[in-house]
Formats: C-alpha cells, structure tokens, sequence
C-alpha cells in the first residue's frame, strides 16, 4: 500500500499547538507502521462526496482526515473534531477528466453552504450593502473546453469562465495550482498556454506531474519524520513542471536561468546541482553563491531535498565563491594576506600625491581601481591602455590614462611590497593554476549569478572545466546591487541561446509583485544582448494592498511601523515572520526604535548572524538579499536617504549618476521583495525632494494615509519622498509606464 502525504495536511499541522503536533505525529507513524493495527480508530466521514474520507482519532478532539483505498493511504488533513470533518465535507479527490491528474477537488455548493451559514450567524443590524466595483469578465474568450483543458475541475468551470479579475482571485483557492497558473498567464499575456497531453487512461493519477506537486508518496520512517517536521515548501523544496524542463535540459554550454524575485531560481539552482550529481556517479558538483549566508541557507535546503541521499549529497559541495577561493588559494600557494580597503585607499592617496599633475577624485580613483585595474588584473600600461572599461560611464583620453596607469602601478608595487594581495588577485592566482592543474569540478551551479564579479567568473569558469553542462547560472539583472556590468561573453563564457526566464512568481503576493516590478523596467539587458524579460510575470496567490505612508518626523513613523508589526501579531503572524530594512547602518537605530515600541524582540542581521526563533530581523537592503518574510517593512525612506547622498556626491562625471539611480533602485527592488504577505514602506519627508516632489504632494498623501501600488496612476502622488522620485520622475523612468 502507498502511502501519501497531502501539502494541505503539513499546512493543516503547522496550526496546532506543540503539544497538538506531537499526538498527530504519534498517530501518523503508526499509520505508516501498519494502518490496520486495532488500536487504530477509523470512521467514514458521512456527509462527504467522496466515499473514501475516513477520519482517525488522535484523542478526543484531534481527528485525521485521510483518503483511503485498497491500495493507498493518504493523510489529507489534521484539525479540532468539527472543523476536520466540515473540511472533509466539502471535498473530494477526483483524476481530472482532461489531464488524467489527481486534484483534491472543493465541492462548490458545499463551499455555498458554509458562507450562507456564516451569514446566518452574523447578529445585529446589517450593513448597508456595498455596491461592488465594476469587474469584467475576463474569460469570455475561452471555451468551456479551454477552461477544462488547463486543470480547472469540472465544477468549477462556469464560475471561471464569466469571473473577473477580483473574482478569479477568491476562486483560485478552490482551484489546483496548475490551473491558476495557465489562467493567470492568460490575464497577464492573452495567450492561455497549451494544455498537457492527457496521461493513459489506467496510469496512476497520483503519478502525474501535477499530481505529484500537491501528494507525495513516503516510502520510510525518515522521510515522514522530515514531511512532519518541515511545512511543505521546505521539505519537499517544491518544483513546478516548467522549472523541471530548464533543470533536466542538456545545454551544450553555459546556461543562465533568470527570472524576477521570487520566481524560483534558487529552487532550480539546488534540483541542477543534485539532477547533475544523480546523472552520473562519481560527478564533482558546485553549488554556489556570493555570500556566506546564502551558501548556509543552501544548505540548509539541500538537507531537506537529499537527506535521506547521503552518496548524491556527498558529491555536492556548497560553498561561497570566496571562501572557496581563500581555501584553494590557502592549499596552493599559502593563506593569502587579503588588503583591508583602508590600505588600498592609503596607496592610493600616496601615488595621488606622488603625481603631481593627476587631477582626479579619491572616489573616482577608487572606482577605477575596483573595477578595471584590480577586477581584470591589469598589470602593464599595454592591458590598462586597451581595457573597454565597460561598465564605467567617464570617458578616458590617452594622457589621462597614462597619468592614471602611473598612479596604479605605484598601488601594485605599494601592495607587493607589503606581501598583500587583493581578493581579485587571489581569484587570479588560483585561476592561472587551475588551468595548468585541471578542473576541480565537473560541473557548478551558481546562485545570485547577477553579482558574479570579472574575476569571480574566470575563476569559476576555470573551476568547472569545459564541459557541456559545466556552468549553470541562475539570477535576476533587476537585483545586481553589488557589480559593474561587464562582458560575459569577452571572458568565454557565452550563454546567448542557452537563457531562459522564470514568470511564474511562488513567494510574493499579485500586488506586492506588482508594486515591485514598477520599479524597474519590463526589460533588462546585459552587455552581451541577453534580455530578461517581467512582462507576462505572475503571481499565484492574493494579498493586502501595500501601504505606504509618509510622517512628520521619525519619531512618529517608529510609532506607525510598531502598531502595524502588533496588528500583524494580533493576525497570528510570528515575530520571526518580520523584517524591518533599512537602507545603510546609518539608519539602523530607526528600525531598532520601531521593533522596541512594538516590544517585539529582534537581531540584527549580518554575514555571520542568522535569523532566529521568536525574533523579527533588522537589516540593510545588501543583507536582505535571499531572504524572504511574511511581513516586510521598509524604513527610513527619505528623500536625503536613499537614493544614497554619498553615492551621488561620489559621482565623477554626469554620465556615472544613471548606474547610480539603477543600482539604488534594485536595491529598493530587493528590499520590497522580500515579503510575501504585507508590505510596509515608510519615511518621514523634510519639505521639497531634491528631485522635486513638492510639498503639497507629500502633505496630500499623509493625509490620504495609506496608498495601493505607490500612486502609480499619478506621477505626483508620491508618498514616501524616494518612491517618489525613483517612480514619478520622468527622466529616472525608462519604461513608459
């Protein structure tokens, strides 16, 4: 006999107490053990559609709800005696007529019952009734056959086919995954996808692609203590069909997976690093990315995705890009002497002064350093002369290059004098043995691929070989807050043809999405040409609208962030549910002050901290990259904050102020993005912005208090003084919309 685990059933458990989990547990492991043993107490669910509902008894109030043939058992749902049996009243499994695909089917007119039922209870006078707004169908154009062919059950076809926009949204809970996705590709691009083809008739519908989203089969003990143990997202590290195709594909050369924030990446960055590590044995795989914190998080979700595979788990090493390099470099050549930046812009000042006839910034020089001499390992006047210097806005002529190499080349003999080395040079050094040595890996899958340096991708590059699915990248143009753009292609490294971008959005609400895809443009290119695309993105679930507010001083937004984290506590909402972002240190005590008045205990976030149980997250925008929170304020969005004062005044040329807009305005991208449910973004305005928002648009919108979607139907309906500007300012914005 199967046996089957539900993701309703693990969303089921994860409401009940400690206690309550515990005697459920109990009772699904002796269930596993043996579900005929006569301690086990079944009862036929009576009023249910579906002759095949039982519930077992936990203890006196808890009930199973499970599914129950003679060849399967599959636990549905777990809740208090009334409410597990009202949930098993109004469902059913049934193999969908068109794709052959088993769907835990609501049945609609129970779904009718229960809201009249609670209309019935409602005591005292009722409300005048509110005429609702106008929502026009948005599937008139489909056949009722349309509507089938894309998983919609059966019973809930009408009511698809004539919903509008709100509408669809309140149906999509009854509805399987796989069929809110296609409709709402179909809202977002006209085009409804094409249908899969129907499985044989006698195959298992448990079996089927979608299916096996929603119902998994638990072989041992193990797998249903971490079924248990996980909600379902995390155990399971869900993969949708479409992200499958892109993670079992043979590219013949490096691929790159793109895709806005919270589309899965990630996800399909782990399933390529264990597809290639289960293709052939003996495969060296890296899993990477650029931070520490995020390679423990991968980690982390590869435990979940392989636990119970130690020999494919053995041939995958998760690493960061930089410690690798450290380590490698330690074994080859010794631990390596890593210059601290002050260093670094000590030399620099000392060669400035040296050549008396240089007149450039501290902060030009610095950036000329970081992202030409230092990141291409320039070493001769010829390789500095002939750079593209991609990537830097401020043209060069001969004699200022000249003057320049001058001043570098004093840096490089400063930096060997004192037995120093820069990160790039230790990427560098390694990069140049490995291709004597060889590979060290078959093959690499790097994560948040967006903020892979120059000399991070040559050293990648040569880590993995040169192998037909040697290099994987997944990552999103929309979050670099970290790189110059820079050749890909010039480096070896050519995924033009082998690009694919994610649409389906997993983690971030409709209108949180689109409040965040407003941001930035519907297309982004790399120097190669690459595009990704945000058009078509879409989101799989409703939400609140975001709020954003503005305040008179920051006293009084500490005070509106700490009443909305208690109204979200109040919701049931944990404290380790939140995240407060900020856009530098500098801002930090803003969000400490909120989370303090709230009296919600909280850490504060770095490379070495994690979160933790039971406290919500303080953080800068750089260190919220990855992470994701129910519930995410933004603060402190000022409009002498973010985009960053220093950042501008650092700015050398005019043509350099652009790549500062858009790095500030992914990093604000990022930032929104991080929550799935609500999002609160906040400032405080002192008088007219700098990009003129004036203050009688401000004092209107604190008025008006909470506004949906940033005011983006009037580009003077600012709120917080830097959405403002990244969002109503014409000249900052490059899409039109």
């Amino acid at each position: 006999m199967d046996f089957r685990i539900a993701d309703t059933f693990t969303a089921a458990l994860q409401r009940l107490t400690a206690q309550e989990q515990k005697a459920v547990k109990t009772t699904a492991f002796d269930l596993q053990l043996d579900p005929s043993a006569p301690g086990l107490s079944f009862h036929r669910v009576e009023r249910s559609k579906d002759p095949d509902f039982w519930s077992v008894r936990v203890n006196a109030d808890l009930r199973l709800i499970v599914h129950k043939t003679a060849d399967s058992l599959l636990l549905c749902h777990v809740g208090h005696h009334d409410e597990a049996y009202a949930w098993a009243e109004r469902r059913r499994i049934d193999r969908h007529p068109a794709t052959g695909a088993a769907q835990l089917v609501t049945v609609p007119e129970r779904v009718e019952e229960a809201r009249a039922s609670r209309r019935r209870q409602v005591i005292g006078q009722p409300a005048a009734p509110v005429q609702p707004a106008f929502d026009p169908p948005r599937f008139l154009a489909l056949s009722a056959e349309d509507i089938l062919g894309v998983g919609v059950p059966p019973d809930w076809v009408e009511a698809v086919h004539t919903a509008g926009e709100s509408r669809f949204f309140d149906l999509a809970e009854h509805l399987p995954a796989e069929a809110v996705e296609a409709l709402l590709d179909y809202m977002a691009t006209g085009v409804l996808p094409s249908p899969a083809a129907a499985t044989d008739p006698d195959a298992d519908p448990f079996d089927h692609p979608d299916a096996r989203r929603r119902f998994r089969v638990l072989e041992t003990s193990g797998e249903l203590e971490r079924a248990l143990d996980y909600p379902w997202e995390k155990w399971t590290v869900f993969l949708h069909p479409a992200q499958r195709d892109v993670v079992e594909r043979t590219y013949g050369g490096p691929a790159r997976v793109g895709g806005s924030a919270g589309t899965g990446k990630t996800i399909v960055a782990l399933h390529r690093a264990v597809f290639l590590a289960r293709r052939q044995e003996g495969t060296r795989v890296l899993l990477t990315t650029f931070s520490k914190a995020l390679a423990n998080a991968l980690k982390g979700k590869l435990r979940c995705l392989v636990g119970n595979e130690p020999d494919v788990a053995g041939r995958i090493t998760v690493q960061a890009v930089n410690a690798l390099a450290y380590d490698l470099h330690t074994r080859m050549f010794g631990q390596p002497n890593i210059a601290p930046a002050s260093v670094i812009q000590a030399l620099l000042t000392q060669a400035v002064k040296a050549e008396e006839e240089a007149r450039f910034s501290a902060r030009f020089l610095a950036g000329e350093w970081a992202d030409v001499v230092d990141a291409w390992q320039l070493r001769t006047w010829e390789e500095y002369r002939d750079v593209a210097r991609l990537g830097r806005r401020t043209r060069l002529g001969g004699r200022q290059r000249e003057a320049l190499w001058a001043i570098f080349s004093r840096v490089r003999a400063g930096l060997a004098e004192r037995g120093m080395v820069t990160w790039a040079d230790v990427f560098g050094r390694v990069t140049e043995r490995l291709g004597r040595d060889g590979p060290v890996f078959d093959c690499a899958v790097i994560d948040e691929a967006q903020d892979v340096g120059v000399a991070e991708l040559r050293f990648l590059a040569a880590l993995a070989g040169g192998g037909p699915d040697a290099l994987f990248f997944t990552g999103d143009l929309g979050q670099r807050i970290f790189q110059q753009p820079f050749s890909w292609k010039s480096l070896g490294v050519d995924v033009r043809g082998r690009s694919h971008s994610l649409r389906i959005n997993y983690r971030t609400s409709h209108q949180i999405r689109s409040l965040a895809d407003r941001l930035l443009p519907a297309a982004l290119a790399d120097v190669d040409g690459n595009t990704e695309s945000r058009a078509g993105a879409v989101s799989l679930f409703d939400g609140p609208p975001p709020q954003v507010e503005t305040f008179a001083d920051e006293e009084e937004e500490a005070k509106a962030v700490a009443y909305w984290a208690m109204d979200l506590l109040e919701e049931g909402v944990a404290p380790d549910e939140i995240a407060v972002f900020v856009r530098s240190d500098a801002q930090m005590r803003r969000a400490r002050a909120a989370m303090k008045a709230a009296g919600i205990p909280a850490v504060e976030l770095d490379e070495k901290v994690e979160t933790a149980v039971g406290h919500a997250s303080l953080s800068t925008m750089h260190i919220a990259k990855g992470l994701e929170f129910r519930a995410v304020a933004v603060m402190a969005c000022d409009d002498e904050v973010i985009p960053s004062p220093e950042r501008i005044a650092a700015v050398a040329d005019d043509a350099d102020l652009e790549e500062v807009y858009d790095t500030e305005r992914h990093l604000l991208y990022v930032a929104c993005t991080r929550a799935r449910d609500h999002l609160l973004v906040t400032g405080w305005s002192r008088g007219r912005s700098s990009w003129g928002i004036s203050e009688g648009a401000a004092g209107e919108a604190a008025q008006a208090g909470t506004r949906t979607a940033l005011g983006l139907q009037s580009r003077v309906k600012s709120v917080v003084a830097t959405m403002g500007q990244i969002l109503c300012d014409p000249m900052r914005r490059r899409d039109g919309g």
